[in-house]
C-alpha cells in the first residue's frame, strides 16, 4: 500500500509533467467528480461537504472560464464561456438552495464536456 506522502508526489508529478490537452481532462475529471460527491452530500444532508464540493466545482469552472482565449477561440469560446457561465451560475443556485437537481443539471453538461473533450484529444493524440 502506498502511503499518502507517496501518492501525493505521484499526483503532483502526474499535474507537472501532463500535456494542456491532459490538464484540461483532469479538470474535467475533477469537475465531474466534485458535482457528484457534492449530490451525494446533499442527499445525504451533508451540508458542509455538499457546500465544499460545490465550491471545489466552481472553482474549476471558474479556472476554464478565465483560460479561455476569446480572440483565437472565436465562436466556440464564445459559447464555452456562455455555457460556462450558465454552470456557474447554477451551481452556485445549488450551493445556496442546497438542491440536488440543479447540481443533477449541470452534472449532466459537465459529462457531457468531458466526452466531447476526451474525444476531441483521443483524436489529437492520432
Amino acid at each position: 500500500m502506498y502511503s499518502s506522502s507517496a501518492l501525493n508526489i505521484y499526483q503532483q508529478n502526474s499535474v507537472n509533467t501532463a500535456s494542456k490537452e491532459k490538464l484540461l481532462l483532469m479538470l474535467y475529471d475533477g469537475l465531474v467528480k466534485f458535482i457528484r460527491q457534492a449530490i451525494t452530500s446533499l442527499e445525504e444532508k451533508d451540508l458542509q461537504k455538499a457546500h465544499t464540493n460545490l465550491i471545489k466545482a466552481q472553482n474549476i469552472i471558474l479556472e476554464f472560464m478565465s483560460t479561455l482565449n476569446m480572440e483565437v477561440g472565436g465562436e466556440i469560446a464564445k459559447s464555452l464561456m456562455a455555457l460556462y457561465d450558465y454552470m456557474y451560475r447554477r451551481l452556485v443556485e445549488a450551493n445556496i438552495k442546497k438542491d440536488a437537481k440543479i447540481a443533477e443539471e449541470i452534472l449532466g453538461f459537465a459529462e457531457e464536456l468531458k466526452e466531447t473533450f476526451e474525444e476531441a484529444y483521443k483524436r489529437i493524440k492520432k
